[in-house]
């Protein structure tokens, strides 16, 4: 194993472009859109031969992150926290110093968690090629080939027209239709992937010349970080300093070290949901369907459902999303709109952008599947061996009713052991605790009564995962 070689996944985005499947506290990059594991998985699994990949992430998805590389194996170098989102320079820049930290020769490989690459071997050479390049103290990024007139992606040009690296003439934003074509036809211009090789030391060098305010904060923010778990939490007035800019406008567009290396490896970055209709097993009719579906005299479909049964009749480019809470149907030209969605539950203070129905915790998860003016029932479901925090309401009361498995309630420091069709009443103040102390998953609902059910009427008191 190469010791000197740090794969880095960027895990800051929120997937705005599909809706309702990726939402803001559980993105795209945390679902199975491309195969049996998550983006999130694919892309630590992609790289072999290196140190177990550093991680920058959000706050709030800390946990998630962090099971799913366990289900995978992975034990990350760091997971490094974004207090708030600055964009791929300062993510990056926080990378280099732990990498600097674990090797003063540190090298990178930087991923975002969502792309999909079907040929692994070709990926995997293409690295290789780039870690040779990276030695003389430049900056790799990969440009992927163009198949046809995208719009929908930025550019770069190379300086030179060959198959191997070269040096980068230009980066150019999305360009519209005849410009795509004309890029195509040139045969120096190449899709802009997000993904880069490096020395770390080379990068913080370039960044500190051509954005010193990014590294200043950055650096800041690392060396007044704190051990949280096995979290690496930066400083967060240090972080907000630094300005919000991605690592194609703070380096790669102002340095003269900027390289681009071609390749052809079945790249997707999966950005809306015609990308998914692109990548998915298609039947004799084109159509994708996931879930419960039925197509009758439909082509060309995307049809997905999370639980209940979606039926088409007589429609064709269409895209019909089914979670628990919404219901998307678009035309494959529209899709990039779905943001507009977005914008709307933002304006109108609506969640279905933030959460789905069904959201994960540390400790397992919980299913809202009714509600109403002074009540909510949930589904719950407690992991073995996990516990809930020790808790209080101040505005409801509730009764929990366990449907398999064995739980050890605490109301007000008295303990009792409940098993199936027990349940428990925990009155509106009592400081309470539940735990799974089995070996199999802890099934009960809750049903919640009062005046306030919001989530944030909680006071914690003792929280094995450190939240407040």
């Amino acid at each position: 194993m190469r010791n000197d070689v740090f794969p880095v996944i960027l895990s800051g985005g929120c997937g705005s472009r599909l809706w309702p499947v990726s939402r803001k506290h559980y993105p795209k990059q945390f679902l199975k859109l491309a195969s049996e594991h998550t983006m999130l998985q694919d892309t630590a699994l992609r790289l072999k031969g290196y140190n177990s990949p550093i991680a920058v992430c959000n706050e709030s998805h800390r946990f998630i992150l962090a099971e799913q590389l366990q289900q995978i194996g992975h034990q990350p170098a760091a997971i490094i926290l974004e207090p708030v989102a600055r964009n791929t320079a300062p993510a990056i820049a926080l990378a280099a110093l732990a990498a600097q930290e674990l090797n003063e020769n540190a090298m990178l490989v930087v991923l975002p968690a969502d792309h999909v690459i079907e040929d692994q071997e070709a990926f995997q050479s293409a690295v290789e090629v780039a870690l040779e390049e990276a030695k003389n103290d430049t900056l790799v990024t990969f440009g992927i080939i163009p198949t046809k007139p995208e719009t929908g992606f930025g550019y770069i040009q190379a300086h030179e027209q060959k198959t191997t690296v070269s040096r980068i003439a230009r980066f150019v934003e999305k360009p519209d239709q005849k410009t795509a074509q004309a890029y195509l036809d040139s045969g120096d211009y190449y899709w802009n992937s997000g993904m880069f090789v490096f020395k770390a030391d080379a990068f913080l060098k370039e960044l500190k010349k051509h954005d010193n305010a990014i590294y200043q904060a950055a650096a800041s923010a690392f060396q007044n970080a704190a051990s949280d778990l096995d979290f690496v939490r930066v400083n967060s007035d240090d972080f907000m300093l630094s300005p919000n800019d991605s690592i194609d406008y703070a380096v790669m567009e102002k340095t003269d070290k900027g390289m681009v290396l071609p390749i052809n490896v079945g790249w997707n970055d999966v950005g809306s949901f015609s990308a998914i209709w692109d990548i998915r097993a298609k039947d004799a009719a084109g159509n994708v369907q996931m879930g419960d579906v039925v197509n009758i005299d439909s082509n060309n479909c995307l049809v997905q459902s999370e639980n209940q049964f979606i039926a088409t009749i007589g429609v064709d480019d269409l895209i019909v999303i089914g979670t628990k809470d919404s219901v998307l149907v678009a035309h494959k030209d529209k899709v990039q709109d779905v943001k507009k969605v977005v914008q709307y539950l933002e304006q109108t203070k609506r969640c279905e952008h933030l959460l789905h129905r069904e959201v994960h915790r540390p400790w397992g998860k919980y299913d809202s599947i009714d509600n109403g003016k002074r009540y909510q029932v949930k589904h719950i479901t407690v992991k073995p061996g996990a516990s809930l925090s020790q808790q209080m309401h101040h505005h409801r009361a509730e009764h929990w009713v366990v449907v398999s498995g064995t739980a050890i309630v605490e109301i007000n420091e008295k303990e009792q052991l409940l098993s199936e069709n027990e349940s428990a009443y925990i009155p509106l103040g009592a400081t309470h605790r539940l735990t799974n102390p089995g070996k199999i998953n802890l099934e009960l609902i809750e049903v919640q009564s009062g005046s306030y059910l919001g989530e944030d009427d909680i006071v914690r008191f003792d929280d094995v995962f450190g939240r407040n």
